[in-house]
C-alpha cells in the first residue's frame, strides 16, 4: 500500500494530474506544439475554439466537451512552456488570470453540461474569455 502511494505521488509530481486523469491532454499538447510556448498556447486556443463551437450541438456535445476538457488541461501545461522572461511580464500575469477565469467558467459548464440553455450561456462566456486570452497571447508573442 505504501509503495502504491509513493508511485502515485511520483506520477502526479512528475507529470501533473493532466496526464494521469486526462491522457489525451498530452496528445493535444504535442499536436499543438509551436516554435515557442506562446505559439503552442495560441494553437491550443484555436483547438479550444473549435471544440467550444462543437459543444453547442444539442445531441453530440459530449465528445466535444471531452475534447474541450483535454485541450484545456493541455493549455494548463503549456503555460509552463513560456520563457522565464515572458513569465515575468504583466501580459503573462493577465493571461494567467484569464486562464483562471476560464477554469471557473469551465467548472460551471461541466456541472450544467446536460442543460442546453445553461451550456450555451457558459460556452458564450468561455468563448469570450478565450478570445481575450488569444489577444493577450498575441501581445505576449510580440
Amino acid at each position: 500500500m505504501t509503495r502504491l502511494v509513493v508511485v502515485v505521488s511520483v506520477l502526479l509530481g512528475l507529470t501533473g494530474c493532466s496526464y494521469l486523469f486526462y491522457p489525451r491532454a498530452s496528445e493535444y499538447l504535442e499536436r499543438a506544439k509551436g516554435a515557442s510556448g506562446v505559439e503552442t498556447m495560441l494553437n491550443l486556443a484555436t483547438m479550444l475554439d473549435a471544440s467550444t463551437k462543437a459543444a453547442r450541438s444539442p445531441e453530440k456535445y459530449q465528445t466535444a466537451m471531452d475534447d474541450l476538457h483535454n485541450q484545456f488541461h493541455a493549455l494548463k501545461d503549456a503555460f509552463c512552456q513560456v520563457t522565464e522572461q515572458q513569465a515575468k511580464t504583466p501580459t503573462y500575469a493577465k493571461a494567467a488570470m484569464i486562464n483562471k477565469e476560464m477554469w471557473a467558467i469551465f467548472m460551471r459548464l461541466g456541472r450544467h453540461r446536460t442543460d442546453q440553455a445553461s451550456r450555451e450561456v457558459y460556452l458564450d462566456l468561455f468563448a469570450k474569455r478565450l478570445q481575450e486570452l488569444r489577444e493577450t497571447l498575441q501581445v505576449l508573442k510580440s
